[in-house]
């Protein structure tokens, strides 16, 4: 009875319209109604932590100059990103990010597994001028990073802001944000209380001047944990453990 009328639902404007927006209704409730009975729609995955004050510190830089409008930080699960990039990027580990560096915009690679597969000192090269690494890179030069000192006056404060929108830092994380930013930075220092508070963190120099804690520090440590969190060679997805 519906297909023999459907003649005069498609010539009649006001009722195809209604029909319409019923369809999308029902849809959209479909779609959105199951949400308000989940807890949460991010599995949980061993190894994602929050940013170490040093890393959030260089993340913040990473916005700053722009970077995530060139790389983007999600690897789609498909055969060819897989090959080139690694495995393909996991929910959890962008909870912590406000806002996320998600994207499709690649003028150049994604950085999602980007942390180890270089030295400390091609990254600092490669950010002071990309093309002496990278004869055909387009990318622009950030030699002003390792000469600029890092503020971290506020990191304490920065912490605090994360948590308000859900990042769980401890009142111990921020207590000792200051202390846990210098350290990571500082071959000389004992990181076993940073390595506590935030596993797998990496503690050294990482701009090749330990006199120094530079904004090429922090940007540099960011980048080195960029998909370092998560032992994909163990990883199981949630829906393979039932």
């Amino acid at each position: 009875m519906i297909f023999e009328n459907h003649g005069k639902v498609e010539r009649n404007v006001t009722i195809l319209a209604v029909l319409t927006l019923v369809v999308v209704l029902i849809g959209g409730l479909v779609q959105m109604v199951p949400l308000f009975f989940l807890e949460n729609t991010i599995e949980k995955v061993e190894g994602v932590r929050p940013y170490t004050p040093l890393e959030l510190a260089g993340r913040n830089i990473y916005i700053r100059e722009g970077c995530y409008t060139c790389h983007s930080q999600m690897i789609r699960p498909f055969r060819d990103e897989a090959e080139r990039y690694g495995h393909y990027s996991l929910a959890a580990e962008s909870m912590y990010d406000h806002p996320f560096q998600w994207g499709s915009k690649r003028t150049g690679p994604d950085l999602a597994r980007v942390g180890g597969r270089y030295s400390d000192e091609w990254h600092v090269q490669h950010l002071t001028n990309p093309q002496e690494v990278v004869p055909e890179s387009i990318m622009p030069t950030y030699p002003f990073l390792k000469k600029r000192e890092l503020q971290m006056a506020d990191i304490a404060a920065h912490l605090k802001a994360n948590r308000t929108v859900g990042v769980p830092y401890t009142d111990e994380q921020i207590e000792h944000a200051l202390a846990d930013l210098k350290t990571q930075a500082d071959p000389n220092a004992d990181p076993t209380d940073l390595q506590r508070r935030y596993p797998k963190a990496q503690a050294r120099d990482f701009d090749g001047d330990p006199t120094r804690l530079t904004e090429m520090d922090a940007l540099v440590a960011y980048l080195q944990m960029l998909g370092t969190l998560v032992d994909f060679d163990s990883y199981v997805p949630e829906q393979n453990r039932r």
